[in-house]
């Protein structure tokens, strides 16, 4: 069974086919692409695959996606969970985005906190990292109020539009 969690203002949930559309709204925006690692969608085909994706991760134990909702309005304003889950290591890779027209609004910050919780105290995880295009500003301060450390920059590590990218690699420990 697929956990929900609930936030003051959110509610992080299975992401379903019928939410194919507000994917795609996120994943087509250049905004929100620029610093993920894959090009923006051009088709709503893609954002169903990517949803299927989401629903085979978590049905084979190697990742687990929630769908950002907030409480008092039906619609996806963006996804966050874990990827390269790793039970046996315990360890995974978050991983998040939102809509920019709810950037700055501490939506963010209110899922991760949640999200980080529930993988350590759900899931049994020691380790949780992150993977963050040098230039995001906005999620590399993010990260650190969250007390999750900076541990070196990956070289060239995600290849995006014809260019490859150096990341920071982050990593948060069960306290």
């Amino acid at each position: 069974m697929f956990p929900i969690i609930e936030t003051d203002r959110l509610r992080l949930r299975e992401i379903t086919a019928e939410d194919a559309g507000d994917v795609f709204r996120c994943f087509s925006n250049d905004h929100v692409t620029q610093h993920y690692g894959l090009a923006s969608f051009t088709t709503v085909a893609q954002a169903q695959k990517l949803v299927a994706s989401f629903s085979k991760n978590f049905q084979e134990k190697r990742g687990i996606r929630w769908g950002i909702e907030r409480k008092e309005v039906k619609g996806l304003i963006g996804t966050i969970g874990f990827n390269a889950w790793s039970p046996l290591h315990k360890r995974a890779e978050i991983g998040y985005e939102l809509h920019p027209d709810y950037w700055r609004k501490g939506y963010a910050k209110e899922a991760i906190t949640e999200v980080l919780s529930f993988g350590f105290n759900n899931l049994a995880l020691h380790r949780i990292g992150a993977i963050v295009f040098i230039d995001n500003e906005a999620s590399n301060q993010l990260l650190m109020k969250l007390g999750f450390h900076k541990e070196g920059i990956l070289k060239d590590y995600m290849y995006q539009q014809g260019k490859a990218y150096d990341t920071y690699v982050y990593a948060k420990f069960k306290e």
